[in-house]
């Protein structure tokens, strides 16, 4: 397995001015944990676009979004495609934007070059621009696929975090979230947008907090007016942009300078109970946390067992562990005992998963 690469020396929290390919070439293998792209989408715009009062829609028309044919853009994505991939970690992820014009594309090149595709996500824009003509639905949304750098990669992925963020359910491939206006928007002296296509800060917050830990490296080939920098700066993540436009990184440059960090208390992640330290259940007999003869009842109080000094229960002359005889009341294949079996405290049931967080405690595991 190839080495990661130090910390200390990548150029973290610094914006590499040139090519993305060319600078991308410039960062050592297996170094980076995170990339966040949003590349040209090669709108294939063809004259200007009004609005029914006449007044001219300001769409993308920079000469980066230009390729003289699909074939050209073809190799271009392979091109950066395959640096991300160089530089990502065994373990590293890489999420890429687009919209019907290169999403598909985009992912053909991924699954080429071996990135492990694992989630396509819908950006629903909550405010989006209407179709003027009238010759086509509207357009209310992009694609962001979310790819492991390889088959065998094991991308960080936030569940319970994520769920409870999104109270307590689990959050779903579908986004609402506005699109970047009002303040957010960067304008330069002259009022008009700094850059056509400037996403929200909040499309990258959900983006880093669902897929990276503090102290991770995210890097953006594209970086534009920096709001993958600025999220991640936020978020107590380290950044590293590749942009080549001077207007671009003079924006994002100022931008950057104003963002507050969280303190690092409150970036703490919701840890999933299966990468907590295993506790069996014998241990709180040994504690003194429970004593051989002791009830436990389902929530409903319908099905009883009693506990036996060897940490088995015994219920309906049957004996077992805590999961065996979970699945044998309630006719099932499996059981998780730890939810499913509750004793009597104060009046009240309560999970014996709670007495295994308290021997967690008396043991020195958390």
């Amino acid at each position: 397995m190839a080495k990661s690469f130090p910390t200390s020396e990548l150029p973290l929290d610094q914006i590499l001015v040139g090519d993305c390919i060319e600078q991308l070439k410039a960062l050592p293998d297996n170094s980076v944990d995170l990339v966040f792209a949003d590349p040209p989408y090669n709108l294939q715009l063809d004259g200007e676009l009004h609005r029914p009062n006449n007044s001219k829609v300001d769409a993308v028309t920079d000469s980066w979004d230009q390729f003289d044919s699909f074939e050209a853009y073809d190799a271009f994505t392979a091109a950066w495609m395959s640096e991300c991939r160089r530089v990502l970690k065994r373990d590293g992820a890489l999420w890429v934007i687009g919209s019907y014009h290169n999403i598909f594309r985009v992912g053909a090149k991924l699954q080429d070059l071996g990135f492990w595709i694992l989630n396509d996500i819908v950006w629903r824009k909550s405010n989006p621009m209407p179709n003027f003509k009238g010759t086509r639905f509207c357009n209310a949304h992009e694609t962001l696929i979310w790819a492991g750098a390889s088959e065998k990669s094991r991308p960080t992925f936030n569940y319970d975090s994520m769920k409870a963020f999104n109270d307590d359910l689990q959050m779903r491939s579908d986004w609402l979230l506005p699109i970047c206006s009002g303040g957010e928007r960067l304008k330069g002296s002259n009022g008009k947008k700094v850059h056509a296509t400037q996403k929200p800060e909040a499309l990258l917050y959900r983006v880093l907090m669902a897929t990276s830990n503090p102290g991770d490296v995210i890097l953006d080939p594209f970086f534009g007016t920096g709001t993958t920098g600025a999220v991640a700066k936020a978020l107590g993540r380290r950044w590293i942009g590749i942009e080549r436009e001077a207007s671009y990184i003079q924006a994002a440059e100022a931008r950057l300078e104003k963002v507050r960090r969280v303190s690092p208390a409150d970036l703490e992640t919701l840890k999933p109970k299966r990468a907590q330290p295993r506790v069996p259940f014998g241990t709180l007999l040994e504690l003194g946390l429970l004593e051989a003869g002791t009830k436990l009842y389902d929530t409903r109080q319908k099905k009883s067992a009693e506990v036996r000094a060897d940490g088995t229960i015994l219920c309906n002359s049957q004996q077992g562990s805590i999961h065996k005889m979970g699945a044998f009341v309630q006719g099932l294949e499996a059981c998780n005992g730890w939810t499913y079996w509750h004793f009597k405290a104060d009046g009240q049931l309560k999970p014996i998963d709670l007495l295994r967080q308290e021997a967690r405690n008396q043991l020195g595991l958390n």
